[in-house]
């Protein structure tokens, strides 16, 4: 149980400090990452007014057909790609990235580079 809580707290730690270094605003928002073991989530956030402006996942019903599992670096491109549509068709051409704390690497870094073979700036 002690890995576990050691595990969380150095996430948190990571995520704390990445926070600390960037912000959305609204012609460049923050695409956030949250992963978990069985999806994983992406949103455009303005943190001046507080805001969600676009956001996609694994979960989504019109993605569903195109994801087998939603816990693979597959999915995670699809989400990828279809979060930087809807925000392309929401006017945000160039996002600030925020990996949540996780690692730059594998589902993440699929989210990321499926975002970047739509269009968006990251």
């Amino acid at each position: 149980m002690d890995k576990l809580k050691a595990k969380a707290a150095a996430l948190a730690r990571r995520h704390r400090r990445v926070r600390g270094k960037i912000s959305g605003t609204a012609e460049r928002p923050r695409l956030v990452v949250s992963r978990s073991n069985a999806g994983i989530y992406a949103q455009l956030v303005d943190d001046v007014e507080r805001r969600t402006l676009v956001s996609a996942s694994t979960i989504d019903a019109e993605l569903r057909g195109n994801i087998g599992r939603g816990s693979n670096t597959e999915a995670a491109k699809v989400v990828g790609e279809a979060l930087g549509k809807r925000a392309l068709e929401a006017g945000v051409t160039a996002a600030v990235f925020d990996r949540g704390g996780h690692l730059y690497h594998g589902r993440v870094k699929a989210l990321a580079d499926g975002a970047r073979d739509v269009g968006l700036k990251l």
